[in-house]
Formats: C-alpha cells, structure tokens, sequence
C-alpha cells in the first residue's frame, strides 16, 4: 500500500466557521453525516464532540468538516448538544478517519466508532483523593497488630498516600485502615490525584549501552524525530540483535522534544517482557492499550493520551485510532506480523494505516521486524523507505545454528510426534541443566476425532471446520465460531463404544508425550488458552527466567519476542505446518514464523541449536532456515510474484459474499460473476466456495480482483457493487489487500 489511490496528501480544506446548523459523524455504519442544529447560544467547531439524537436514543457523534444542507429547514432539524469536557478530534484525526473509510470502502461512522466510543468519553471521577496519614499521636500501651505496624511504617516513610495504594504496600485489606481510622491513629485529608501516568525520563540511568551499529541507528532514527518531518524507516536485524534497544532510543528523543510515541505490537497482552525493558530504560511503564483493559482504566488512557500527559503508548492496532494531542513518532513492532490486520467490521491492515497516519501528521515512523514483510522490503526497493540493518547479535552472541530431521527416514515411534534425534537432544540439553522449547502451531489435543468403526469425523455445525480435543477439558471445540460440545462415551454416527481416536498432534498430545518421555522435567505449556493474559503471561516468562521450568511447549505465542537466557534448545514438532494450501504468502508467513521461534534459542553465552522435524527437509523454506539466507529466499519469492501482477507487485481485493441461506447468496455471488470488470491489467478471480465455505452459520463464495499496480481498485470496485441487487439477507465485505484467503 502506498497510498496513491486516494487523495492523501493535498491541503487541509480549512475549518468552516461555528454556526448553529452543524454536519454531525455518528459511530454507525452510515455513508455520511447528518445535519443537527445546536441550542440558541452554542456553537461547535469541526472535531467537537456532540451528543445527537437517533432513533430515539442520545449518541455521542462529532462535528465533521462537510457543509450542511442550506436549504432544509433549520426548525426540521433535530437537536445536538456540546458536549463540555471533551476534547476535540483534530484535524489530522478527521483525515485519517475519512481516508480510512474511502480506501477500505467503509462508511466513514464505522471507522469513528474506532476512535471515540460512549464509555471513553463518560465524565473522569473527582479529581481529588482521600489521602491516609499518621494521626497526631498514639495512645501508650496501644496493641499494634503486625498489619498496623505496617501502616505505620509506610506512613512514616511516605507520609501520605491514597487508600489504594497504602492498601497495596503495606498488603493489607482496607478494613485494617478503617479500624485505625475510627481509633484516631490516622487521619485523612484531601488531595490532588496523582496523574495517571508518571513521565518517563529519557536521561533515566537503565539506559541502554548500545554497540556500533545500534548507536548509529538509533542516531538516525533520533535525527527523524528531530527533524519533524514524514519518513518511514525499516529497521531489520537478526533476533536478539537488539533492535528494541535501537528504537527506544528514537522514543527517547520524542520525549526530549515533548511529543508523545505510538509503539505498536502485534499482541500487546503478551508482551510483558517488553514492558520490563521498557520501565529499565526511562523508569516507569508507559500507557497500554489493548481489549484486556477494565473499562476505567481505558477511559484514563484515552483522556490521558488527548490531553498529552500520556507521553509513551504502547498497543494494539486499534491505538492507532487514539485522540495524540502531539503525536511525535510511530513504531510498528514485528511489522510482518498478520496479527495487525483486521479481519471483521473496518477490515484494514494497521501498518499500512500507520504509514498512512504518519504522512498525514508528518512525522517519522520506523517498521521493526527481523523478517520483513515483502511489501515492505519492495517499498525500501523503490526508495519510498529507508533501510537500517543491524546484522549481529547483541553482546558477541551466536546466532543458532538450524538442522532438519528428515522424518522420512527417522521417524518417531508408531502412534508418536517426537522423532529419536529430538529426543537425543532434549535429553542432552536438560543434562547440561539447559533449557529446551518444543514448538507446535496447534492449540488442544488433536485437531480431528474420527470413529475407526464408521469413519465419522467430529465437525462444527456451524462452520466448514473439524472440531478440536481439548483433553483435559474433555470438549470438542471449534476454533473458529467458539462452538463446544461434550466428549462423547460413544460415536454418534453408529454407537460404537471406544472406537473414537485422535488424529494429529496439538500441544496437549506433545505435552502427553513429553511427560512419558522426561517424567522429571519440569513443564510449561505456552498457548493463549493456557496462559490467559497479561499476568499469565509475565507469570509465565517469570517462571522460565528464574529456571522454574525445563521444557516450554508451546503454540505461536512463544515466537513473540521472548528474552530466556538459558534456553538453548528449540525444537519444532512440525516445521511443514502451513507450507500446504493455496495462500499466496504460506511460503513467506512459514518462514517468519519458524524464524522468530528459532530466535527464542541461545541468547546468552551458551550457544543455541533449533532441529526442524519435516517430511520435505528440501523445500525452500526449510532451506532457507538452514542455511540463514532469508534474503535469498525473500528475494525467489518476490521473482515468482512479479510476472503475475501478485502483491506487492499488483494489488488485491476480495469480496467475501455471506449469508445463511446457501441458494441467495450463491444468486448474489453469480451475479458478481456475471457483472465482473474487464479491462487491460483488471482480472476476477471467481466465484468460488471460500476455504472456509461456511462460517458462524453463514455459507460464504469468495472473489478476487486483481490489477496492475498502477490501477486503483477503489473506483472499480465502488462501480462493480452499484451494477449488482444485493439483498438484505446478503452481506458482501469488502477486503482490500487480503492477507488472508479463508
């Protein structure tokens, strides 16, 4: 995406002047704004937050730039009111919000409903506290349990603090403040609220020692920030090369200079490692966004972000959308990672809307990954981005050195996943009192039960989809809609009793496995049903750096950036996962995957070994982990895209045609076929079944339209859906630049 479709980059149009007759942007999926008229005595400038009537309900909407309709009659409009309190979307905001909405061919309200939302703008507490401190005096001969001694002690060194927090130090339930409250041994006064999040010091002393290549990054990366001008910067680098490290230092500068940073990761609740290495650097945690936050805490960030005192924010792609009172600098961690496209609602992909957002606000943002997406690579081709390498190890470390098992000819025991050389090496590393990680992309028990009497295999009802044993649960799950069911004592198909069997391995099975195998060792089990959260998450990294743990089993989750010193050892259960089907990008997405798992291995001074377990050890992407030459293999892959016109060569959109009755949206989807564009460099691929031809009770036909690269696909695809009768019973999603083909 390089954004030439749209009218980006031209002049702001200017803010109409107040007036009692305001255009109105609603959060809903409508295709424009609608008029209001404000009571006698207000008046709004676009970006103010309103509340309006609709349908019978008060919703929050802003004031948009568009012009009302003159001629309708002002005493036909409805009412709005002014909002007091709130602040205003910028300008910069507003354009983003629209540019979203026209290359996405969403309604522009869809895209708002991203950005404000009723419980963010509800009013903020009293901004005052209650704050506990010692009484005046203490009776003689006055019994102090050991939780009341606590509180006193903490009050003698902090003299006062809010209930909250004296309740966390001295770790005591607040009853034991209200008894020494009623005896008169402390006293509360009212205070100022401590802001919401304490500032971050760039000159803190965790500093970061950086070698060569890393200082004369992060000097670059500084001099963008400084320069307040629009760049995008690639910053590549092997795993453990410190790239973190190199862009923090970027983040500092913005704080230097008063601006605020927007850090996005690919999964924000899992990354607690990274919020550690955050608060060493400038000594406290920056703000978090992502949908694990209670409801208050999000409302604070939000206000705290508008307001400015929010100077660091780190989250998931929906951050994108935050009210920056001045927004300095962007960072896309892990840009690869199809985790930032959003698949349901406003389908977009937040990289490509962060570069977006940067031209917008012209500022520098910097795309971090040790396998770079081949979108990005071919924009650093063509001079739109800049390229920072850093080609080692921090700290003189070793990269791992990679070796396949063949499972052709040393395959593991019948009715078993890990082959003897696995086994050989897990026992050698945990000799060596080293840790070891298997890894398996695969959550539950297996991910098929059949009956071996009749053949049965257990599918979801409502998807195209076999359901997965999760064991120790004892359900069948699907992964796709989230529908359960019990094991059954017998087949439901022939009522044949102990004839139901697993096919396939998930880490559960592994897990049973390994216990046979190492009784002793200790085990984790990493897979995002298993670690639940944020906490579970830094519980869980916690555990493996204090060496509480020998092997950690575990799905995707494990590849996101882990830091553990003594593991030396990973292994890969089945490294030609993905490899099969028709995605465009299997080969690609395989190998950044298995390259950041393989990563986790040999950081500190012992060096590292990753065994791949395949059945086609000569493929490319096998070969390419082997022997590190991922540009190589980045570069085949982009020589076999080019001749077809295939991203990032060519550009892509999908209509994914849904409904619940199967012969309607067949009709719908055939009609598309039917009314299809043809053009030179324009091509329809379809209608066909989607991979995943039904779907939460929905039966889905898919379409793909192709173009050359010098050909907008908005305009096409706007003329291609007013040619065609779409029922209300049919809903057709637009995709534009798909990542994924189910």
């Amino acid at each position: 995406m390089d954004g030439n479709e749209l009218d980006l980059w031209g002049e702001d149009a200017g803010r109409p002047a107040p007036a009692r007759r305001v255009s109105v942007l609603l959060p809903l999926p409508l295709g424009r704004p609608l008029d209001y008229r404000l009571p006698d005595g207000e008046s709004a400038e676009p970006g103010t937050i309103v509340l309006a009537p609709v349908h019978g309900r008060m919703l929050h909407g802003v004031v948009w730039d568009s012009e009302p309709d003159p001629g309708f009659p002002l005493s036909r409009l409805k009412t709005a009111s002014v909002v007091p309190g709130l602040p205003r979307l910028a300008p910069d905001l507003r354009r983003l919000i629209d540019w979203v909405a026209g290359y996405t061919l969403s309604a522009p309200g869809e895209v708002l409903a991203m950005a404000i939302r009723s419980p963010l703008l509800a009013p903020l507490p009293d901004r005052t506290v209650t704050l506990w401190g010692a009484g005046p005096s203490m009776p003689e001969g006055a019994q102090l349990t050991p939780a009341r001694k606590r509180v006193l002690e903490i009050l003698a060194e902090h003299e006062t603090l809010s209930l909250p927090d004296l309740v966390r130090e001295a770790g005591i339930g607040a009853g034991v403040i209200r008894s020494m409250a009623e005896r008169g041994w402390l006293t509360a006064t009212e205070g100022a609220k401590a802001p919401a999040f304490a500032q971050p010091d760039p000159a803190y002393q965790g500093a970061a020692v950086l070698s060569g290549d890393q200082r004369a990054a992060a000097d670059a990366l500084a001099a963008s920030v400084t320069e307040r001008a629009f760049s995008v910067t690639l910053l590549d680098g092997v795993t453990g090369s410190g790239k973190t490290e190199t862009y923090l230092e970027a983040v500092a500068e913005a704080i230097r200079l008063g601006r605020q940073s927007l850090i996005l990761l690919p999964e924000i609740a899992l990354s607690a490692q990274w919020l550690e290495r955050f608060a060493r650097r400038f000594g406290v945690p920056p703000a978090v966004w992502h949908s694990d936050l209670s409801p208050a805490t999000r409302r604070r960030t939000w206000r705290a972000v508008a307001d400015g005192t929010a100077m660091v924010v780190v989250g998931a792609r929906s951050a994108l959308f935050l009210p920056f009172a001045d927004l300095g600098l962007i960072i896309v961690d892990e840009e690869h990672e199809s985790a930032f496209k959003q698949e349901e609602g406003v389908i977009y992909h937040a990289r490509d809307m962060a570069v977006v957002r940067a031209r917008i606000e012209a500022l520098p943002i910097a795309l971090v990954s040790a396998t770079p997406s081949l979108e990005t690579l071919a924009n650093v081709e063509a001079g739109r981005y800049r390229r920072l390498s850093l080609a080692s190890r921090h700290g003189g470390a070793s990269l791992p050195e990679v070796t396949a098992i063949d499972l052709r000819s040393t395959p593991p025991e019948r009715g078993r996943f890990i082959a003897p050389p696995m086994i050989q090496a897990i026992t050698d590393t945990l000799e060596r009192g080293e840790q070891a990680m298997l890894f398996l992309n695969r959550r539950g028990y297996a991910p098929l039960t059949l009956c071996r009497h009749c053949g049965h295999r257990f599918a979801c009802p409502h998807c195209t989809a076999w359901l997965v044993e999760h064991r120790q649960r004892r359900i069948l799950q699907c992964h796709h809609c989230g529908h359960s069911e019990g094991m059954p004592e017998a087949c439901p198909a022939c009522d044949a009793t102990d004839s139901l069997t697993p096919v396939g391995p998930g880490v559960e099975r592994v897990t049973e496995e390994i216990e046979l195998l190492f009784p002793d060792a200790r085990r984790l089990v990493m897979a995002s049903d298993t670690i639940g959260g944020p906490e579970g998450a830094a519980r869980a990294a916690r555990q493996i750096t204090d060496r509480a743990v020998d092997l950690i089993i575990g799905t995707q989750i494990v590849a996101k950036g882990w830091h553990f010193p003594h593991l030396t050892l990973v292994g890969v259960i089945d490294a030609d996962l993905g490899l099969a089907g028709g995605d465009l990008r299997a080969g690609e997405r395989t190998l950044q995957l298995l390259h950041q798992v393989a990563g986790r291995a040999g950081r500190a001074e012992a060096p590292g070994r990753v065994l791949l377990q395949s059945y086609a050890p000569e493929h490319p992407v096998i070969q390419a982990l082997i022997s590190g030459d991922i540009a190589a293999f980045m570069e085949a892959e982009a020589e076999g895209r080019r001749p077809g016109h295939w991203p990032p060569f060519g550009r892509l959109a999908a209509l994914i045609v849904s409904g619940e009755d199967m012969v309607e949206t067949d009709r719908v989807s055939a009609e598309l076929g039917r009314r299809a564009p043809h053009a030179p460099g324009v091509e329809v691929l379809g209608p066909a079944p989607a991979p995943l031809a039904m779907l939460r009770g929905r039966h889905r036909r898919r379409l793909l339209l192709r173009t050359r690269k010098d050909i907008a696909v908005q305009p096409i695809l706007k003329n291609w859906l007013s040619e065609v009768s779409i029922s209300r019973n049919v809903r057709v999603d637009i995709d534009v630049d798909p990542v994924s083909f189910l």
